[in-house]
């Protein structure tokens, strides 16, 4: 069990990418980790093709602190999740507590909405790319980047790499 001892928040919203969500979730617990779910008020969320997610605790019920990363799935959900400034914030603090962000395909418009992503290397689906850009970051089409604590990735065919990056830095702190 790698990750024994760390804790990781999952965040969840409506219209959540299945794979971006349960892959890591299932993988990190795989590795010991312990995962909660953080929604932005409900108890249930539904991806875009209706499967459903429970969340433990709502986002603003958390505190960074208790949190060694937090993973945001892609889909649709993050431009919901970015309308919660308690979502942003959460993650804001996270980074600059030195916590491990780590996101995936559409799931960059969080760490946009926070502010946390000028003069850091990242990677998303190339839809975003334009966004990316615009807001301060260098964008690279790789399957994984890990620029110090934060860790990108573009679409679910780079699943393994993006939890491979995780664990991995999971085991550095």
């Amino acid at each position: 069990m790698e990750l024994k001892g760390k804790r990781v928040a999952i965040l969840v919203e409506d219209l959540y990418q299945e794979l971006e969500f349960w892959y890591p979730y299932l993988r990190l617990k795989e590795a010991g980790a312990e995962v909660v779910v953080l929604g932005t008020g409900r108890e249930t969320y539904t991806s875009k093709h209706g499967y459903p997610a429970t969340a433990d605790r709502n986002v603003e019920e958390a505190s960074p602190d208790e949190f060694d990363a937090v993973v945001i799935p892609g889909g649709y959900a993050p431009d919901r999740m970015r309308r919660y400034p308690a979502l942003v914030e959460f993650v804001r603090q996270m980074h600059e507590g030195g916590k491990i962000v780590a996101f995936i395909c559409h799931a960059g418009w969080v760490p946009i909405s926070a502010g946390i992503l000028r003069g850091r290397t990242v990677t998303s689906f190339f839809a975003i790319k334009d966004d990316m850009v615009n807001a301060g970051a260098e964008w690279v089409d790789r399957e994984v980047v890990r620029d110090g604590n934060l860790i990108s990735s573009r679409k679910p065919d780079d699943l393994p790499a993006f939890c491979r990056t995780i664990i991995e830095a999971l085991k550095e702190t």
